[in-house]
């Protein structure tokens, strides 16, 4: 039972990911009800009520800013979800197999949008997805759904990841308004000891692993299912 954030890391960290929004897409959630379905359990958990402690919605923060050995990102079925820094280069080697993002762009499996986005983060080392809209070209209101695709893309394809969160001005923090989004490089965010590890991981290796891990998780998952949480 998760009853506050301390249950939901030691759980994370036993499972080793998990996806975020409530929902088990099949796989495996540590709180596996959304922000308006009915509780199973008696707890005091309840989303969006800001609490740090026992709302799930804070928890993606609190592990970007209390841990280093967790990653929150789009990462499963193009939603968000955990990885612990001891499965991650697992699902390394399964998404990238050892390519770097040059690699990648040149191979065609990162778009031009995606590049873009990519390249500014890079220059910069960190950056909220509000600038970085501007410094990659995408400042118009149609290019919205563009480049919203393409960070996706990133995050699923494992070259950028969420690192925190920043407001425009001091006043929105302290009015409460919604926070932007700060992404870097999942080199720059794990290092490189994860990276080193995932070279030395063959990508059926990773798959295998991965594959008995949901599968203790959650004995019913289907093998369609597994595969696209593995692969992206």
């Amino acid at each position: 039972m998760i009853k506050n954030y301390n249950d939901f890391v030691e759980t994370l960290l036993s499972a080793g990911f998990s996806m975020a929004g409530g929902s088990t897409d099949g796989i495996y959630a540590i709180v596996d009800w959304g922000w308006n379905e009915a509780i199973p359990y008696e707890t005091p958990i309840r989303w969006h009520t800001g609490d740090k402690d026992t709302d799930p919605w804070e928890w993606r923060i609190r592990v970007l800013d209390e841990r280093k050995d967790i990653a929150y990102a789009k990462v499963f079925f193009k939603k968000s979800g955990f990885i612990t820094k001891e499965w991650y280069p697992y699902f390394l080697a399964a998404r990238r197999g050892g390519d770097s993002f040059e690699d990648a762009y040149k191979s065609g499996t990162i778009s031009y949008a995606a590049k873009r986005i990519y390249d500014v983060v890079a220059q910069n080392g960190t950056m909220p997805t509000h600038l970085m809209r501007q410094a990659a070209g995408f400042s118009a209101k149609e290019d919205k759904s563009a480049f919203d695709k393409a960070l996706t893309e990133l995050q699923m394809q494992m070259f950028l990841t969420m690192c925190g969160r920043a407001y425009k001005t001091l006043v929105q923090e302290e009015s409460g308004c919604w926070a932007s989004t700060v992404f870097c490089t999942t080199e720059s965010y794990f290092g490189d000891a994860v990276f080193e590890q995932a070279e030395k991981i063959e990508k059926d290796e990773a798959c295998e692993k991965i594959t008995e891990q949901i599968l203790c998780l959650n004995p019913s998952a289907q093998g369609k299912k597994i595969k696209k949480f593995i692969f992206g």
